[in-house]
């Protein structure tokens, strides 16, 4: 690694900050009174669902680490009957399909979901990326195990209440005047100041950063099948930009792209960069594949690009994600 990067990483570092047990990291500049401040934004009856649909066209596709989630249904329409057709056959589950509808009109549809915890719109856990053998305030990488991470995982988020706070939208896309940013385009510390500018708003301790990059509207247009390239060769957040997260005290951000940063390798030769500053060394927890499109529509259209944010996690014992439906309320 850099010596620019390593000189960054140390600069950023918030080991220790809330103590030597936190396990929040940045979203300990969610106080009490930014909560109930953010809160007080939902001011004319407007919301909107920032998450893309939960289904099997998911960025992630069939194969792989991670792959686009199955949709799976145990009772249907079709299975109105069911008891009476089985007969008493295959045990139990028969009998309960049978005492289900012999005891009145009621019936059922059920479905399951088969995912890995990231293959939607989601949060990482602090715990989802580390590097040198340690994840965020020096836990070590033994904290993970098959049964689970141990330490800075997302329940630890859900339990305290989860994310919510003031959410501003940075529209970097608009803000260069095209629909989508070039594949490996880079947005720097000194664009997201200039589009802050621009759009008329001041990033505040604690708020919940959402830049829009136009990646994801270009990927459902292209398709699961064609969207391939345009996975790889998203655009993002320059690692530079840790620095600006961490001076202007953000408790987390989010972007409508894969992996909020580009997903080849930084100009370090490095791959994940801004993951191992933001998750690993500051405590940010980072938010991928979140829909920005309508938010953004109405924000250009008021000028108002500061919201109230709820986005919490689901209690994953010992999870390194979770996918979430994000709410923007104006």
């Amino acid at each position: 690694m850099s010596e620019e990067w390593r000189t960054l990483a140390d600069r950023v570092r918030n080991w220790g900050r809330w103590g030597e047990h936190d396990q929040l990291g940045c979203l300990n500049h969610i106080t009490a009174d930014a909560l109930a401040g953010a809160a007080t934004l939902a001011t004319q009856g407007k919301s909107f669902s920032l998450a893309i649909p939960l289904d099997g066209d998911s960025p992630m596709g069939p194969h792989g680490l991670r792959r686009a989630p199955v949709h799976l249904m145990s009772l249907d329409g079709g299975d109105e009957s069911l008891g009476n057709r089985l007969q008493g056959f295959g045990g139990y589950a028969a009998r309960e399909a049978e005492a289900l509808e012999q005891t009145g009109p009621f019936r059922a549809n059920d479905d399951w979901i088969l995912m890995p915890l990231q293959s939607s719109t989601q949060w990482d856990a602090l715990c989802h990326g580390y590097y040198e053998g340690q994840m965020y305030n020096g836990v070590p990488a033994s904290a993970s195990t098959s049964l689970g991470v141990t330490r800075n995982a997302i329940d630890t988020v859900a339990a305290a209440g989860g994310v919510a706070g003031r959410g501003v939208l940075l529209d970097v896309a608009r803000h260069r005047g095209v629909a989508h940013l070039e594949p490996q385009s880079v947005v720097t510390a000194q664009e997201l100041d200039a589009v802050a500018t621009a759009q008329g708003v001041t990033i505040h301790t604690g708020d919940i950063v959402l830049v829009r990059t136009g990646w994801w509207p270009r990927y459902a247009e292209l398709g699961v099948g064609n969207g391939v390239e345009w996975q790889m060769g998203s655009p993002g957040l320059d690692w530079r930009a840790a620095e600006w997260l961490h001076d202007h005290d953000i408790a987390a951000i989010a972007c409508d792209n894969v992996a909020v940063e580009p997903t080849m390798p930084a100009d370090n030769g490095l791959i994940l960069t801004l993951h191992m500053l933001t998750l690993r060394d500051m405590g940010l927890m980072l938010g991928e594949l979140w829909d920005l499109e309508v938010l953004a529509t109405d924000c250009a259209a008021d000028g108002i690009y500061e919201f109230f944010l709820t986005a919490p996690p689901l209690r994953v014992t010992g999870g390194t994600g979770s996918p979430i439906n994000p709410i923007a309320f104006k």
